[in-house]
């Protein structure tokens, strides 16, 4: 596959026209909720507290009008990307989602494969189903980065982003909005755990640092260890200092939503910023995503990337972040939605859509690439 995707055909020849898979994100996320429990799909699906953020976030978009240019000769369109000296052949992303098993039995195994197709880095979760290494096996070759939920035990850390780098992973996604898990009226309704369960071990069962915390192992054991170590209120900027020490590879911050903290990122030497309210699923009430994002693009002017995450359904969606000055963008229920309806077939198909999505609306909003959509006029009514 080259660089980039040079027109529609690149993208339409790739869909399977034999079965029929769900096209928009609402058939998609109907069709996952026919093929789930109840409660595994309310966890997927649902926020913290009365929702209002999850709402919000996919509302926001509505607001933000682009105003296309026409005229211009698109015969040359050019979806790539370069970050971190390196050039991906779309601005997309598949947002870190932990416990996949829940969607489907292949789990992180079969996204790394779908995402791989179409040269889409997958970031794994900290509590993914399979491990760092099981991952990078799967889809040998491909691009990889490493989400990373700070251990109160912090070698835990150390050892596991020392793991990534050493299986190839290209990037480390520190999330800073997880100190404690948010308030989530749908799983308590539930009573409904999946890391309970034991979806989402395979990179601390398979940690030896993490092990040898243990007096002994058992699940319940693996389970309350893992509990005790995620759940860390006390994570700062010096952990981010320290982890800075402990790798070469860049790292970026997920869950920024304030300008100063944008600012305090760069001071601290972070290679990358994730504009995030984790979709809604951890502190309600809070600002949407796409209402942050460009006061964060001003302040941070250029110094490093700035990445969107929450609220992504279309390919439009994706276009408009990107025109707010966004340098990528992160795509996390869809192809959760996608995993459970179709398992990895699922994935690819909805990949295969949104990319002819952004594709047709990069066209029809007249521009060729990345660099002339930061420049298009987009408002906000």
């Amino acid at each position: 596959m080259s660089s980039s995707f040079k027109s529609n055909d690149n993208i339409v020849q790739s869909i399977n026209t034999e079965d029929y898979f769900p096209i928009s994100f609402e058939e998609i996320e109907s069709a996952a909720k026919q093929a789930m429990s109840a409660p595994a799909f309310s966890y997927i699906a649902s926020g913290a507290g009365g929702e209002e953020t999850v709402k919000k976030n996919a509302d926001a978009f509505k607001k933000y009008s682009v105003i296309p240019r026409v005229l211009n000769d698109m015969s040359n369109l050019d979806t790539s990307i370069t970050m971190f000296g390196r050039t991906y052949p779309t601005p997309l992303l598949l947002a870190p989602v932990g416990v996949l098993k829940l969607a489907d039995e292949q789990g992180d195994l079969a996204v790394a494969r779908a995402a791989a197709k179409y040269q889409v880095p997958f970031i794994q979760s900290t509590v993914s189903s399979y491990s760092i290494e099981d991952v990078a096996q799967a889809a040998s070759g491909s691009s990889k980065w490493f989400q990373l939920y700070w251990s109160k035990n912090e070698e835990i850390s150390f050892n596991m982003v020392k793991r990534a780098e050493e299986a190839g992973y290209e990037a480390i996604v520190l999330t800073i909005d997880t100190i404690t898990l948010g308030y989530r009226e749908a799983d308590l309704r539930h009573r409904f755990s999946p890391l309970a369960q034991g979806f989402g071990q395979g990179n601390y069962e398979s940690d030896p640092v993490f092990l040898s915390t243990l007096d002994k192992v058992d699940s319940q054991t693996i389970l309350q260890s893992i509990i005790t170590n995620i759940n860390y209120p006390a994570l700062n900027w010096e952990h981010v200092k320290r982890l800075k020490k402990r790798t070469s590879l860049p790292i970026l911050l997920k869950g920024i939503l304030h300008p100063k903290d944008a600012l305090r990122a760069i001071e601290y030497g972070v290679d990358g910023i994730i504009v995030s309210n984790h979709g809604g699923r951890q502190l309600d009430g809070v600002i949407s995503s796409i209402d942050a994002l460009p006061e964060i693009v001003k302040v941070v002017d250029g110094q490093v990337p700035v990445l969107f995450d929450s609220g992504i359904r279309r390919g439009i969606d994706a276009l408009k972040v990107l025109a707010l000055g966004a340098d990528s963008v992160l795509i996390g229920r869809p192809f959760v939605y996608s995993l459970a309806a179709g398992g990895e077939k699922g994935v690819e198909q909805f990949l295969a859509n949104f990319l002819q999505d952004l594709q047709t609306s990069m066209m029809l909003s007249g521009v060729n690439n990345v660099k002339e959509l930061r420049q298009l006029p987009i408002v906000r009514m």
